[in-house]
């Protein structure tokens, strides 16, 4: 079989598999047998974001499970605003580990997988052993989303043309611009950000966008009371997510070392641009 990093976005779906989840069909790949690492993408990517990192971890001595989250990628698209909440999605979490009875394992979670992670551990704090943070959602002081909407009819023709083909290129050409230091991302890769959109994915866009970014959920004291190794892997060139806004917070409240902390010269997107330098931060941490 072909790596991840040579397939097209529809024989990346085809490896896919079905979890169905209480509000909807939830996709994802699940490689690998070994000690369980869960890899979470953000908005409004999908486990696509991962296909460069997924064999490199497998080949290693890994069971990696990497999921679309409702709303996003090959995933179901339920009508509804508060079925994309951040509780929700966390419920997901732990119902799809259910599903697979995986009780604890290693969680990687890049962008809002920050708001899903932060409240699966208020919904159950001793189900993950080691946390990998990638340019994510953390405090108010790092977060500078580039756009901000409301929940109304401007933001929801505003969806409608990400998904109509209107602005879908320009959304991820803009995207791209703002999330990678360099651009050289094939149509192949492209693909596999452009088809879910095509496709309708944007009413978890519409929560995230007219919701979370209006309205950060404040999870200090769930952050504070986290207490297991952890590992940050950071483009510091990232200006939607901003590490020097917070990083003695953030280093401080989840007592991170250090030597577990990589700056990477890279933007937002870092699985796209770093993926083999991040495997390797990632093993040697688990190790």
């Amino acid at each position: 079989m072909k790596s991840e990093k040579e397939m097209t976005y529809q024989q990346f779906r085809s490896n896919q598999k079905t979890f169905n989840s209480e509000t909807g069909k939830i996709k994802y790949v699940d490689r690998g047998e070994g000690e369980v690492i869960l890899l979470l993408h953000g908005v409004p990517s999908s486990s696509w974001l991962y296909r460069k990192m997924i064999d490199g971890l497998v080949n290693k001595g890994y069971r990696v499970i990497a999921p679309d989250m409702l709303g996003f990628g090959s995933s179901d698209n339920p009508k509804g605003f508060e079925v994309y909440n951040e509780e929700a999605h966390a419920a997901r979490i732990l119902a799809l580990m259910d599903h697979l009875e995986i009780q604890n394992w290693n969680h990687v979670f890049h962008d809002a997988g920050g708001l899903w992670t932060w409240e699966l551990f208020k919904l159950a704090p001793n189900r993950v052993q080691k946390l990998v943070i990638l340019n994510t959602i953390i405090y108010e002081e790092g977060f500078h989303p580039p756009i901000r909407m409301e929940r109304n009819m401007f933001t929801r023709f505003t969806m409608w043309m990400y998904r109509n083909g209107i602005t879908t290129n320009t959304l991820l050409k803009q995207l791209f611009k703002l999330g990678l230091k360099e651009n050289n991302l094939s149509e192949i890769d492209i693909e596999g950000y452009k088809r879910p959109l095509r496709e309708g994915k944007t009413k978890a866009m519409y929560y995230f966008f007219s919701q979370s970014c209006n309205s950060l959920p404040d999870f200090s004291s769930t952050i504070e009371s986290i207490d297991i190794p952890t590992l940050v892997i950071w483009g510091t060139h990232d200006e939607m997510l901003v590490w020097k806004d917070q990083e003695e917070r953030v280093a401080k409240d989840l007592n991170i070392q250090d030597e577990n902390i990589h700056i990477l010269d890279a933007k937002h997107f870092i699985q796209e641009e770093k993926p083999e330098e991040i495997n390797t931060f990632i093993l040697d941490f688990l190790k």
